[in-house]
């Protein structure tokens, strides 16, 4: 089997979304990630929904499948990256958090999408591990309650440095929330050190909900072009062909916009090289 590739599109932020698009298309991709963004469909614009229903039209037609991404470092805070997050110390700064992953669950709604990927955050330092955990809790309680009225699976991605930041953390998360799936990046399995990216593409193979795939360094949290970091993609490119995983794969080459006319074609096709 062929695997589904997709390419995210926080690594094509330098192009309109169309023009990203476009370039994902020829490029023989069969989704993208999209990544909700003040220049990607703004999810708070006035005209969300009709933009929405446009992209999915326009999806369609190219028989482009998505998921929904919505780690966009300034979309709810213009000078704080990320924030708030879901361990925001204010009830109103979770709570628009919330607001904002169900506004994903909505568009993810419209386009049909695979599934919306979500982190925790990072706790201030002023908010204590056990704090932090009841919170998030909750917001992953309500966005779950949300997405399930609606039929759209949520997925939760660890990442290195947040309160959720290996798969075995995960692990811990999806006992108390069944519906929860999980949105591996195979790069951060290289950063925490706690498994190999096809180890984990094998041991949760029931709860992925979707996969994203890059090269990177041990312990080095930066995105790089495969060949460039300590990635084994053909070994992760074989456990998701053995697992028959059939979610998108997407590339998430976020530091790479500005050749993203030349990083997207390249990723492609070296994927395919590895018999992805």
């Amino acid at each position: 089997m062929s695997l589904r590739l997709a390419y995210n599109t926080n690594g094509a932020s330098s192009h309109r979304l169309g023009d990203a698009i476009s370039l994902i298309a020829d490029s023989g991709y069969q989704g993208i990630a999209l990544t909700l963004d003040h220049h990607h469909l703004d999810p708070f614009d006035d005209d969300w929904q009709n933009q929405a229903a446009r992209l999915g039209r326009r999806l369609d037609a190219l028989k482009l499948g998505t998921v929904i991404e919505t780690g966009a470092r300034y979309l709810l805070n213009p000078r704080e990256k990320h924030e708030p997050t879901l361990l925001a110390p204010s009830r109103e700064g979770r709570a628009r958090r919330v607001e904002f992953l169900c506004r994903a669950v909505d568009i993810a709604s419209i386009l049909r999408s695979e599934t919306v990927s979500f982190w925790a955050g990072v706790p201030k330092p002023e908010v204590d591990r056990s704090q932090a955990m009841e919170w998030l809790h909750d917001g992953i309680a309500a966005v779950c309650a949300y997405a399930g009225e609606r039929g759209v699976p949520v997925s939760l991605e660890p990442e290195p440095n947040m309160l959720i930041e290996t798969v075995a953390d995960f692990q811990g998360l999806a006992a108390r929330h069944p519906t929860l799936r999980l949105a591996l990046d195979t790069g951060h399995c290289l950063v925490t050190r706690d498994i190999e990216p096809d180890a984990a593409v094998r041991r949760y193979a029931d709860q992925l909900g979707t996969v994203a795939i890059e090269d990177m360094r041990y312990g080095d949290h930066t995105h790089l072009p495969f060949g460039e970091g300590d990635m084994n993609v053909p070994a992760v490119v074989t456990a998701l062909r053995e697992i028959t995983f059939n979610g998108l794969v997407c590339v998430e080459y976020s530091r790479e916009s500005p050749r993203a006319h030349a990083a997207i074609p390249e990723a492609a096709a070296y994927l395919r090289s590895v018999g992805a």
